[in-house]
Order: C-alpha cells, then structure tokens, then sequence
C-alpha cells in the first residue's frame, strides 16, 4: 500500500521559510510535542491513512515547495460553523519543485505522486524568480 498525502495551496506564501515564519504565530502543544496547524473545513474522512506517516505538501506560486509531517487532526464546532485543524510537525521539509495548477481546498495526493525531498547533498533551491520562469515556460 503506498501512502496517502494531503496536497494544499499555501495562498500568500511563495517561500517555505515565509511559511515557516507565519507558523510561529501558531505553536501549540501535541501530547509532549510541539507542532503548529491549519485549520480548514473539513476533516479527511482516510485520516488514519494519512496519520500513519502522511504529510501535506505545500503549493506555493504554483510549485509544490515543501511539506510537514501529518501529526493529528482536531475537529470542533465555533459560531455553528465545523471546523478541522490539521495538527503539523514544526519541521519544514524542502522538496524537489512540482508545477501544480491551482484548486480549492485540498486534495489527497498518492504517495507514488508526491515530489522528493531535497537532501543536504543536492544543490540549494533556485530562486523563486527562477522557479516561476521556468514554470512559464513549460519546462517544470
């Protein structure tokens, strides 16, 4: 069996380490662990598939930048209104740049599917600039 991802656009944010900053506004404790969230709709109905080693990968400016770890997710109710946070591992990891076309909401994405991550030995990413280039020209 492969595992199961959440894919999800990152609207705003055009850089992991922008995102990374803006989480910081929302560490939370997680059992013993500190993690942050992302509170959405709602709520994976294969989330036990995706608990088990699942991770969202980011979309930024078209490209799948990164991903964090799938930690838990905490349903609740506020003015009448379901709500789902996604409870995240802090880390940040890079992955191998992935031109996806926008959608709402998230979607699962197959584990068969899901960008590589960057390693310590592969080259520092390019810059953004160069990324959305690239991607305009059909070549990523």
């Amino acid at each position: 069996m492969t595992q199961l991802h959440l894919i999800k656009l990152c609207v705003g944010v055009s850089e992991p380490k922008q995102l990374a900053g803006w989480q910081k506004k929302r560490v939370i404790k997680y059992g013993r662990k500190n993690a942050t969230f992302h509170r959405t709709r709602h709520k994976p109905s294969r989330d036990a598939e995706i608990i088990a080693g699942g991770s969202i990968y980011w979309v930024m400016d078209g490209l799948i930048r990164c991903r964090q770890a799938v930690l838990g997710f905490d349903t609740g109710v506020e003015d009448g209104v379901p709500f789902c946070k996604i409870i995240l591992a802090p880390k940040i990891v890079t992955t191998q740049p992935v031109a996806r076309r926008p959608f709402q909401g998230w979607r699962y994405l197959d584990g068969n599917d899901a960008p590589p991550d960057l390693g310590a030995s592969d080259t520092a990413p390019m810059p953004t600039e160069m990324l959305q280039e690239l991607r305009e020209l059909g070549l990523l």
